[in-house]
C-alpha cells in the first residue's frame, strides 16, 4: 500500500526544534517522556512530526526543559504555523491525501528536481495538456467525477502560478525523456501548444529543462520522482505509482535520489540544446 502521508515542512520544523531543546538538557526521549507522563512513542511521534502536539503539550515540554517565555512564544508560533491550511485545502474533496501532502511540500520547497520519463512535469503543463492527461489517460484507471477532474486541473494551474510566477519563484530543475515530446496526449494542437509553452518557460532563469535523447544510452531504469530541497529542514523525495504517492525523507534514501538526478542530468542535453530540440519537435505536431 502506498504511503499517503508526509509531514509538512512546518511540522518537521516544529518537531526538530522540540528535539533540539530536549537535547540541550541532555535528557533522552525516554526520560523526558516519563517526566511528563507520556509514552516514549508519543514524544518520538511529536519530534518526528508524525503527530502534531497540542499547545498544552508544548507548554508542558518546555516547562520541563526550563525554557523561558520568549522561546516558548517562538515555539508556540511554530505550532500555530504548522496548523495553518494552504490554498489547496479548498480542493481536498477532489484530491487524494498523497497529492495534498505533495502540494504542501511543493509550496515550501526552494528547489525541485523532477525526472519525468513519460509526461510533461505537472508544473510545466498547459491547461489543455493537463485536461487531456487527466481525462484520457488517468480517468480510465482511476475514475473520478468530472467535477473532481476539473478541480484537479484548476489546482495544477494554480500550483504553477504560486510557484513559478511570483517574486520569489521556486528553482525547478527537470529532466525528461525525448519520448515525452512525441507521445500524444490529447491531439496535435494540444501537443504543439504544450511544446511551445515548454520552450518558452525554459527560458526563465529559475526553470531548467533538459532532454535525454533516444540516441543516448539508457542512463537508468527508474520511474518518475521529485526531490525537494527546503530552506531549513532536510530534503524529501516523492515517488508516484498507480496507487498514489510514497514519500522518502530518510537521509540515505534521499541521497540515492539526489545522485540519481545528477546522473540523469549529466546524460541529458544542455539547456540550450534541449530547448532547440523542443522547438524542432514542434514540427512533428504541425497540422
Amino acid at each position: 500500500m502506498a504511503d499517503f502521508e508526509s509531514p509538512s515542512p512546518r511540522r518537521r520544523r516544529l518537531g526538530q526544534e522540540l528535539r533540539r531543546l530536549r537535547e540541550t538538557t541532555e535528557m533522552t526521549g525516554e526520560e523526558a517522556a516519563k517526566l511528563v507522563g507520556w509514552s516514549a512513542a508519543k514524544l518520538s511521534r511529536i519530534e518526528n512530526a508524525k503527530t502534531l502536539p497540542t499547545e498544552d503539550d508544548v507548554v508542558k515540554l518546555l516547562d520541563l526543559f526550563g525554557i523561558d517565555a520568549v522561546v516558548l512564544g517562538d515555539v508556540l508560533t511554530l505550532r500555530k504555523n504548522a496548523t495553518q491550511k494552504g490554498w489547496w485545502e479548498k480542493y481536498s474533496a477532489a484530491l487524494d491525501q498523497g497529492y495534498i501532502a505533495y502540494i504542501g511540500l511543493e509550496a515550501e520547497a526552494t528547489v525541485m528536481r523532477n525526472w519525468e520519463p513519460q509526461v510533461v512535469p505537472g508544473l510545466l503543463q498547459t491547461e489543455e495538456y493537463a485536461q487531456a492527461l487527466l481525462g484520457n489517460v488517468i480517468q480510465p484507471i482511476n475514475q473520478i467525477p468530472p467535477v473532481w477532474s476539473n478541480a484537479r486541473v484548476e489546482a495544477r494551474i494554480r500550483r504553477q502560478h504560486t510557484r513559478l510566477f511570483t517574486q520569489e519563484p521556486l528553482m525547478l530543475l527537470t529532466v525528461i525523456d525525448q519520448a515525452v515530446l512525441t507521445r500524444m496526449v490529447g491531439d496535435p494542437a494540444v501537443m504543439r501548444k504544450q511544446l511551445q509553452h515548454l520552450a518558452e518557460i525554459s527560458e526563465r532563469e529559475h526553470v531548467d529543462v533538459r532532454v535525454i535523447t533516444r540516441a543516448t544510452q539508457l542512463p537508468m531504469a527508474t520511474g518518475p520522482f521529485v526531490h525537494f530541497t527546503f530552506r531549513d529542514v532536510p530534503d524529501a523525495v516523492y515517488l508516484e505509482d498507480l496507487l498514489g504517492g510514497r514519500f522518502i525523507d530518510g537521509a540515505e534514501g534521499v541521497f540515492v535520489y539526489e545522485r540519481a538526478f545528477e546522473h540523469l542530468a549529466k546524460a541529458a542535453l544542455s539547456e540550450l540544446a534541449s530547448r532547440q530540440l523542443i522547438k524542432e519537435t514542434m514540427a512533428h505536431w504541425a497540422a
